[in-house]
């Protein structure tokens, strides 16, 4: 049989695995602990949200490595989309936080953003300054200041939605500074690590944020 043909099982699984679920995250953020970083196995868990139907997906390590070398993990992710779903994603960009684009892997209906600790803290930092000085121009006033205003100022997830799952690699019992703002209400599972992970760990933890009762801090 051709590898096409593979694939293309492959993909029709892997598509019904996400309609199986009950709920599926519309954003998934993918946050490594681990002072290693695989670009191979990220890049196969950023394949893997696209092929179930995850629309949005953000890649995070505390030392940037992966933001740094956004060439090498792009590339890595291209070579998988083709070997493990048959896509050929050929043409794409990708988008940085802080740098108003939106990063659109083409023929896959996800949008990818890659983000670091400048993107976390330091994004709030920036958006008080820039709200404070909107103040001082009489362009708004202190009462002004909720939520809503305080999200369009933060330019980290500009066009994404907050995450509904993050999914953390690494014995670390925290985020270490992965969006603090946008995570209020999402729901966090661990896991060990991300070297080596497979296809069925990664659905399991899928299947877990499914069957999960979120009470929005109630």
């Amino acid at each position: 049989r051709r590898p096409g043909h593979a694939a293309a099982r492959v993909r029709q699984r892997w598509r019904a695995d996400g309609r199986a679920l009950r709920k599926l995250p519309v954003h998934v953020g993918l946050v490594v602990t681990e002072e290693e970083p695989s670009y191979a196995d990220m890049a196969s868990l950023v394949v893997w949200c696209m092929a179930v139907g995850i629309s949005y997906v953000s890649v995070y390590d505390h030392n940037g490595i992966f933001k740094r070398n956004n060439s090498r993990l792009m590339d890595e992710i291209l070579k998988q989309q083709q070997e493990l779903i048959g896509l050929d994603c050929s043409k794409y960009t990708v988008g940085f936080a802080n740098h108003g684009k939106t990063g659109q892997v083409l023929n896959c209906q996800s949008t990818l953003k890659v983000l670091s600790p400048e993107d976390g803290k330091a994004d709030i930092v920036k958006a008080a300054q820039n709200f404070c000085h909107l103040v001082a121009q009489q362009q708004r006033t202190h009462t002004d200041l909720d939520v809503n205003v305080l999200d369009n100022l933060l330019s980290s997830t500009n066009g994404f939605p907050d995450p509904d799952l993050v999914l953390k690699f690494g014995p670390v019992d925290s985020t270490l500074g992965f969006l603090p703002w946008h995570i209020r209400l999402t729901e966090i599972i661990s896991l060990p690590s991300h070297l080596n992970i497979s296809y069925e760990e990664f659905f399991s933890a899928l299947h877990h944020y499914a069957a999960c009762e979120q009470r929005w801090g109630k």
